[in-house]
């Protein structure tokens, strides 16, 4: 026998009534509603008994919420549960018409209910919305991996930001992967790419990154339409974060120029990624199969006078004038461990130099009793192995890719002339 028409009793908004329900704006309405229907089934089995029959209908427009509990008419005198079963006599008080092995349907009501059970099904109900919400915020940033997202400095920590998206959700950037010189207040607005996604204590926690080499790779496809068209194509980024990167870019349309496509008229176009990542400087060069040129052009702006493979255990010997080596290192360094990644080897700087220097020259490690050790390593790492490497170079040049103040230096280049004297 179908179910005969209730009254819909005022006021059960679930929806409306708790105001909560509102801010979980990622959950959409079809899955809200399974959730309503699941924690009122729980709480009507608890009084009711695990085998009673109901139905629950919920208006997907309104979110009023309808409860229906379904008996089995029997003849007085045989009801055996009557969670189960109900009398002929106490149906037909709720329906004149019904009969003997019929189904009852008898409307219930959250006040049937009591204060207590309800406020236990309302934290049910937000306990599993607030799961909901979770798994969908995990879900929503595990498939984001890459991408590149805004936010709001929201709280600052010591060792990472909490940034808030457009949509309130929570995400953090660690100082490690930071910029150096990246500096936030509250308040200000960053970019970064997701970085990973992990589950912290049932919570999902969304890592973001500004040092990773795909932070670089998703600002040239913005500001770069012929990479995002496929076009040009990144081969390989290498970074150094805050201090220099080499992007290696290839084209199959011989009518494009890669690298003036990706520099723009003028530096247009990575300009705006050289001020997003704090004046990084960014070395874009052609890519190549051709291992020896492609270290050539990874070294850039050094010229190299020759070069020397080792394949078997990937070095690389460079021959340079003397006055090349610097560019070549960098300051810091930075230039050739960059260029060592990009082209897979491990390089080798050597000076071009006369054998009349060769003959008379010092290996700088012999004035260890007199030079600080650090000192030496220090003046090593930009190619001056020995006491005429530093001679031939300006006090200013050694300054200027050395961490050492120009007092020292002084100081250095007269113990290593006394030498020669």
């Amino acid at each position: 026998m179908a179910k005969k028409e209730k009254a819909v009793e005022p006021g059960i908004n679930l929806v409306d009534s708790f105001s909560e329900f509102k801010e979980f704006k990622s959950i959409d309405r079809a899955t809200m509603i399974r959730v309503l229907e699941d924690v009122f089934k729980s709480m009507l089995r608890k009084k009711y008994g695990p085998d009673a029959q109901f139905d629950i209908i919920i208006n997907t427009e309104t979110g009023d919420i309808e409860m229906f509990h379904n008996r089995l008419i029997v003849e007085e005198g045989e009801v055996e549960d009557p969670n189960l079963q109900i009398g002929i006599t106490e149906a037909r008080a709720l329906e004149p018409d019904y009969e003997v092995g019929e189904e009852a349907v008898e409307q219930v009501f959250l006040d049937d209910f009591g204060r207590r059970s309800i406020l236990n099904a309302r934290q049910a109900l937000m306990n599993r919305i607030l799961e909901l919400e979770k798994d969908e915020v995990f879900r929503k940033y595990s498939v984001k991996i890459g991408e590149i997202i805004s936010g709001e400095v929201y709280q600052i920590w010591k060792k990472e930001l909490m940034i808030l998206d457009d949509e309130g959700n929570e995400l953090v950037l660690p100082r490690n992967e930071m910029i150096p010189s990246d500096l936030y207040r509250k308040g200000d607005s960053l970019r970064a790419v997701v970085n990973r996604v992990e589950m912290d204590k049932g919570s999902p926690r969304i890592v973001l990154s500004r040092t990773a080499p795909e932070f670089l790779e998703r600002l040239f496809e913005l500001e770069v339409p012929e990479i995002l068209d496929g076009l040009i194509t990144i081969k390989k980024i290498v970074r150094e974060p805050g201090e220099r990167a080499k992007v290696a870019v290839e084209s199959y349309d011989d009518r494009i120029d890669p690298v003036g496509a990706c520099v723009g008229v003028k530096g247009s176009r990575i300009h705006g990624i050289v001020r997003e990542l704090r004046n990084e400087n960014i070395d874009v060069i052609n890519y190549t199969t051709n291992n020896s040129l492609l270290i050539q052009r990874s070294l850039s702006p050094a010229r190299i006078t020759n070069i020397k493979l080792d394949e078997t255990n990937k070095r690389a010997e460079v021959y340079l004038e003397s006055d090349q080596v610097s560019l070549a290192i960098g300051k810091g360094g930075h230039n050739i461990k960059l260029a060592g990644k990009l082209a897979g080897y491990e390089i080798d700087v050597y000076r071009v130099t006369e054998e009349a220097d060769d003959d008379s020259d010092v290996e700088l490690d012999e004035f260890n009793d007199e030079i600080a050790q650090w000192m030496i390593d220090e003046l090593k790492k930009v190619g001056c192995d020995s006491a005429r490497d530093v001679l031939r170079r300006s006090t200013e040049e050694l300054v200027r890719v050395t961490q050492l103040e120009e007092e020292t230096i002084v100081e250095i280049k007269k113990i290593l002339q006394s030498e020669f004297e």
